[in-house]
């Protein structure tokens, strides 16, 4: 392109050319490469040998909702679950900013140096708006992400209740067959419910602060039942007396609820994750609490329990998704929508139309 400003009657004057506009494709730019498809066979076999990536994908495989992964996902749970079974599960749950994530690294780290090798399925809270998680949990254990004897798997808790993803369970199965002795689970927090999280671990552990107030409630009277253990968190510096006064007031308000099934008293102590003191005790807990219903026949009694509730569970969620998956189901639901919106029919009278329809095609 010629420039009127390089011509002679300017002197002293030169305007050079400009830069070609760089392509909008990057001619650098490769096909991505998209993984290898795996087969049930190679699932397996990379889990059974410890092999963390094809865990990891495997585990991504049952947190899929799509049929053809579920029933890939299925197959290689069977297959692994005659190798799982043996270590020891414990939910960890509390009030938020309790330090769950602080002291799940420092309690992962004690026992990796005890030659312990540890999963930690951290749920992470999933977003009512966009279904997002941020999936940070990993970020908060600095020590323990890089841990040789670790597995860290963070995992969205897409609405579940009690904190805990729908398919936890299946990914304790493969933790387990791809020999970790060791089982952590992390909720995002108390809730309402945490009928999930206890249903599928041995040791239910709770984590309080001192000096929030609620001390002698504790936080819910049912989450307080279902405690196998609990540790006041956050005991170090100006906080020692606090926590050790919530300990004595936890411990009074424990004597008030009846006798668990397992017969277990549950015990109260104090640590720092942070400072990292007390986290022997709090293992020794653990440890003391699996002897006991070993030896009285509860542990094997619970887990046997544990595997008829997810089967009953299963069949209610498998039902609710084939109701809702009808095509003609669903044309009913929005029209019986309207005529609710329109006050022409009671929400429970609509409920009653559908399902009447639903059961007369069976």
């Amino acid at each position: 392109m010629e420039h009127p400003e390089n011509s002679c009657e300017y002197k002293g004057l030169t305007v050079n050319d400009g830069v070609d506009e760089a392509p909008k494709i990057n001619p650098y730019l490769t096909k991505r490469i998209k993984p290898r498809q795996l087969s049930v066979d190679d699932y397996v076999n990379g889990i059974l040998k410890g092999d963390r990536t094809i865990l990891s994908r495997a585990i991504t495989l049952v947190e899929s909702n799509l049929p053809e992964h579920q029933d890939i996902a299925q197959q290689v749970i069977e297959r692994c679950l005659p190798h799982a079974g043996k270590s020891i599960r414990i939910g960890i749950t509390g009030v938020p900013g309790a330090g769950k994530s602080t002291f799940i690294e420092a309690l992962g780290m004690y026992l990796c140096h005890d030659s312990h090798k540890l999963a930690v399925l951290a749920i992470d809270p999933s977003s009512e708006r966009t279904k997002g998680s941020i999936l940070g949990d990993k970020t908060r254990m600095e020590e323990l992400s890089v841990e040789k004897n670790a597995f860290i798997r963070p995992s969205p808790s897409a609405g579940s209740l009690g904190g805990v993803a729908r398919k936890t369970r299946e990914s304790i199965v493969l933790c387990e067959a791809a020999g970790f002795d060791t089982i952590i689970v992390e909720t995002v927090g108390v809730g309402q419910s945490e009928t999930a999280m206890h249903s599928m671990v041995d040791f239910f552990l709770l984590i309080q602060l001192a000096g929030t107030g609620d001390e002698l409630q504790g936080i819910k009277r049912g989450i307080m039942e279902m405690a196998d253990g609990i540790t006041i968190n956050k005991c170090d510096g100006n906080n020692i007396e606090k926590a050790q006064l919530a300990q004595r007031q936890f411990k009074n308000a424990l004597h008030l609820f009846p006798m668990p099934e397992s017969g277990w008293t549950p015990d109260v102590t104090t640590c720092s994750a942070f400072e990292k003191i007390n986290i022997d005790k709090v293992w020794k807990m653990v440890e003391d609490y699996i002897a006991f219903t070993s030896k009285s026949g509860y542990f094997d009694y619970k887990r046997n329990q544990q595997s008829k509730y997810w089967m009953y569970e299963t069949i209610n969620e498998q039902l609710r998704n084939h109701f809702y998956h009808d095509e003609t189901i669903g044309k009913m639901l929005i029209d019986l929508e309207d005529k609710v919106n329109r006050n022409e029919m009671t929400s429970f009278t609509a409920a009653g139309h559908v399902l009447d329809h639903y059961f007369s095609q069976k």
